[in-house]
C-alpha cells in the first residue's frame, strides 16, 4: 500500500493541496483532521470540559467515526458542517492533546486506511511522524503566518488579525503537546506554499511521482 503523508500547520494549505493531489492520483484522501474536531464535537455537545483528559477520552473512546469522500460522519450523523464551527475550532487543539484521544483516533485512521484498497494521501500534522512513519512520500506544507493568516480568514470571513492570533495559539499548542507534537519527519520535504497556487504546489509533489504511482527516490 502506498501512502502520501501531507502534514502542517494550519492554513499551510494541506486540505487544499491533499485533496487536488488525491483527485488528480484517483487515489483516496484522508482527513485526519475531522476525526479530531468531530470528537471535539462530540465532547462539547456532551457539556464535558475539554480540560478533563478522563472524561473526554472515555467519550471518544465509545464514539463512531466514519469518513466518506468530503465528509465526516459521528455515531452515523454527518456533522461536515458543525465540525468547523468556531467553537469547535477553539477546542480541538485540547480535545486532541489528550495521549488516550490520539490513540484512540491514530487507531481509528490506521483502520479506515487499511479499509481501502490501494494507494491514499493522508493529510494532518503528525502523519509523517507518528500515524505513518512509514509513508512512501512525506510532504511538510509550511507558509509564512502572515500569508497563512490571511487565506483562512478569506475562509471564514473573520478579521485577519484575530486569525493570526488563533493560528499562533493552535501552533503553540500543537508544538508543545506531549502526545505526538507537531513536527515535521525528519525525512521529510518540504515546500513553502506562501507564493505558490494550489496547482503549483500539486505539480511539484506529482513531479515526486511516477506515473505508475510509484514514488521516486528522495533525500531523507
Amino acid at each position: 500500500m502506498k501512502v502520501v503523508a501531507v502534514d502542517g500547520p494550519g492554513g499551510a494549505g494541506k486540505s487544499s493541496v491533499s485533496r487536488a493531489l488525491a483527485a488528480r492520483l484517483g487515489w483516496s484522501h484522508l482527513d485526519t483532521g475531522a476525526f479530531y474536531r468531530a470528537a471535539t464535537l462530540a465532547v462539547l455537545r456532551a457539556g464535558i470540559d475539554p480540560d478533563d483528559a478522563s472524561a473526554v477520552a472515555a467519550l471518544v473512546a465509545g464514539l463512531k467515526f466514519r469518513q466518506e469522500r468530503a465528509s465526516m460522519f459521528l455515531d452515523g450523523e454527518d456533522v461536515s458542517e458543525e465540525i468547523r464551527t468556531r467553537e469547535v475550532t477553539a477546542a480541538v487543539s485540547i480535545v486532541s492533546a489528550h495521549r488516550e484521544v490520539r490513540r484512540t483516533l491514530v487507531r481509528h485512521q490506521r483502520q479506515w486506511v487499511a479499509a481501502h484498497p490501494g494507494p491514499v494521501v493522508v493529510e494532518g500534522r503528525d502523519i509523517g511522524s507518528v500515524v505513518f512513519p512509514d509513508a512512501d512520500l512525506k510532504i511538510w506544507l509550511m507558509a509564512s503566518s502572515a500569508e497563512r493568516a490571511r487565506r483562512r480568514a478569506a475562509e471564514t470571513g473573520e478579521p485577519v488579525s484575530a486569525v493570526a492570533a488563533d493560528l499562533a495559539r493552535r501552533d503553540e499548542a500543537d508544538s508543545n503537546r506531549d502526545a505526538s507534537p507537531q513536527k515535521p519527519a525528519a525525512d521529510a520535504i518540504w515546500v513553502d506554499t506562501t507564493n505558490l497556487a494550489i496547482d503549483s504546489v500539486v505539480e511539484r509533489i506529482l513531479a515526486m511521482i511516477e506515473p505508475s504511482g510509484e514514488v521516486l527516490p528522495h533525500p531523507g
